[in-house]
């Protein structure tokens, strides 16, 4: 298990010597810790990124799809171990962790083919009025990327990142959730095995406001790509306009979910909490004591606000240990109540009667966000209908939440 910063190729410690506790959600207990970076490791490992520009953005789209696929390949090797640690350090079920695992190959291999793609459309003719002049365009990376990634999804979100931006020519420094470092730091060492050439890729693990904001403020990084909170998104937003970078944020979301009257119930509900590595679990513990604290505040507003709690509302009963909040069910909740409007980002459900679809469509699309939803209903033509009316990015029908490379994400 590798706990140290991974750097110009090589693995080091933070320059000061600070460290993060590794939790594991499940026990409660102390996994590991790993290198936390500051500002002046930041400043080396963007470095490096820039020196190592030169040269991999001058490679041919082919030699960098070899690398992608090369990484796909150590991925694939070690799918077992790195679903089992995603699972340890984040308490994801144990098959929810290797779905993402495969959605990780599937990035990478996805990504290569469009590398070897740019090879053949590197320059283009621009048809002009005037046969007096000539003109083309063409397609280059744009330096280094600074990729800041969250805790719901390690290695995913970081391979939608990763994956492109080393296909386009960039060199990348990454900064994963300080809470979970480990499944970054394995594709890291996977990476490293696949022969890519030192500091075309950098792991500097560490918190925000160590490690995050000065890769946003750092006058070497030219684009930066940020997934999180909308509040944090816009305070990244803002600390990169001072040196006037290109900016891709991939915000939160209130997500919803319209269950039809001749919807298949089964398929609507049916989460089993418990042991990430049980088979029967389908819901895991939240990923730490701070995420905890943050939804049972969300739940005591609720009922603060006078609303109608259903079941849930309290830590599981019967579990000593481990970050686990039973599933929430608030009915009727008003849609200016902060609980409807707001991600809460735990098992707490708000849920309103709807009469129509029209109806369902109006609360579905009153929201700030509008990243994906989902539709349960028995009636093909009407899934596809409300599907096309939802003003979200994505809408999954009667399915589980499975993503592809091929498809979009978000709004």
């Amino acid at each position: 298990m590798h706990t140290r910063m991974y750097v110009n190729g090589a693995w080091c410690p933070s320059a000061r010597g600070q460290c993060l506790a590794v939790i594991n959600p499940h026990t409660e207990e102390l996994i590991c810790e790993v290198s936390a970076g500051d500002a002046g490791d930041v400043d080396t490992a963007v470095a490096a990124a820039a020196a190592a520009f030169a040269a991999w953005s001058h490679s041919s789209g082919a030699q960098r799809a070899g690398y992608l696929r090369a990484i796909a390949l150590g991925v694939e090797q070690q799918k077992d171990a790195l679903a089992h640690l995603q699972s340890l350090n984040g308490g994801k079920p144990l098959a929810e962790s290797a779905m993402d695992v495969a959605d990780v190959i599937a990035t990478f291999n996805y990504y290569a083919e469009l590398a070897e793609q740019l090879d053949a459309t590197a320059e283009q003719t621009v048809v002009l009025p005037s046969a007096d002049f000539q003109a083309s365009y063409s397609r280059e990376p744009c330096g280094v990327v600074a990729l800041i990634v969250p805790w719901n999804f390690p290695m995913v979100t970081t391979a939608w990142k990763l994956a492109p931006a080393l296909a386009a020519g960039c060199t990348v420094v990454l900064k994963p959730s300080e809470v979970t470092p480990l499944p970054e730091l394995a594709l890291a060492a996977i990476i490293d095995a696949a022969g890519l050439p030192p500091g075309v890729f950098n792991v500097v693990p560490g918190t925000g406001t160590a490690v995050g904001e000065p890769l946003c403020t750092h006058p070497l990084v030219s684009k930066l790509s940020f997934t999180g909170s909308n509040a944090v998104g816009s305070l990244v937003m803002q600390a990169a306009a001072g040196s006037v970078k290109g900016v891709s944020l991939e915000l939160g979301g209130k997500s919803p979910i319209l269950v039809c009257a001749d919807a298949d119930m089964d398929l609507a509900l049916s989460l089993v909490l418990g042991d990430p590595f049980d088979s029967r679990t389908q819901m895991g513990p939240l990923v730490s004591q701070l995420q905890y604290e943050r939804v049972m505040r969300s739940i005591a507003y609720g009922l603060d606000e006078g609303l109608e709690l259903v079941t849930g509302g309290h830590r599981v009963p019967g579990m000593a240990c481990g970050y686990f909040v039973a599933p929430t069910i608030f009915h009727n909740v008003p849609v200016q109540s902060v609980l409807w409007r707001e991600e809460i980002f735990g098992p707490v459900l708000c849920v309103r009667s709807f009469s129509g679809d029209a109806e369902a469509l109006a609360l579905a699309n009153d929201s700030a966000f509008g990243l994906v939803a989902t539709v349960v209903t028995a009636d093909p033509v009407r899934a596809k209908w409300l599907a096309r009316e939802l003003q979200v990015g994505l809408v999954w029908i009667n399915a589980p939440q499975v993503i592809l490379p091929q498809t979009a994400w978000g709004a």
